[in-house]
């Protein structure tokens, strides 16, 4: 499904990273190409340069409209490699993924990830990469937890790629 773009050009853009927030350690380019041999897929530069200095963080003031709803992003994802001793833990991507994998998708028999979790909204959906039209560009979307059961997804589309969707915040 495709979000109506509602006055993206003219509204203010305030996002506000919260430097404070990064999960530390940052990302290794082992760590995460290990993650990308799991998820079968590589994830885009654009999105691999951000998560490298912003892992994890809590954002302000980020909002997008969808699907006519106005979301408040909380916080992007994390990669973490020691998950259980970590107290951010909960927030790592591998994790989100295990606990939602199976209403993610629609093919119970795939191996890996076609629709991947970065951030989390606010009331429980989640902003995903998705990689179900080009594995090679991935679009952004809205994954919706109320309207979504175990293998049968409900997205929404909120951007072509991951470079234009930070501009919609």
């Amino acid at each position: 499904m495709r979000c109506t773009e509602i006055a993206y050009k003219e509204r203010k853009r305030n996002m506000e990273i919260k430097q404070d927030t990064v999960v530390r350690p940052l990302p290794s380019e082992e760590l995460i190409k290990n993650h990308e041999n799991s998820w079968r897929l590589s994830l885009p530069e654009s999105f691999l340069e951000f998560i490298k200095e912003n892992n994890g963080v809590e954002v302000e003031g980020a909002t997008f409209d969808c699907n006519n709803r106005s979301y408040v992003l909380e916080r992007f994802l994390c990669i973490l490699e020691a998950i259980k001793n970590h107290p951010k833990g909960i927030y790592d991507i591998d994790v989100v993924f295990s606990q939602i994998g199976e209403r993610l998708t629609d093919n119970e028999d795939l191996l890996g990830a076609e629709v991947l979790p970065i951030a989390s909204v606010f009331a429980g959906d989640f902003v995903c990469l998705d990689f179900r039209i080009d594995k090679n560009n991935p679009s952004v979307c809205i994954w919706s937890h109320e309207e979504s059961g175990e293998f049968e997804p409900v997205t929404y589309n909120v951007a072509d790629n991951f470079t234009q969707f930070l501009k919609t915040l």
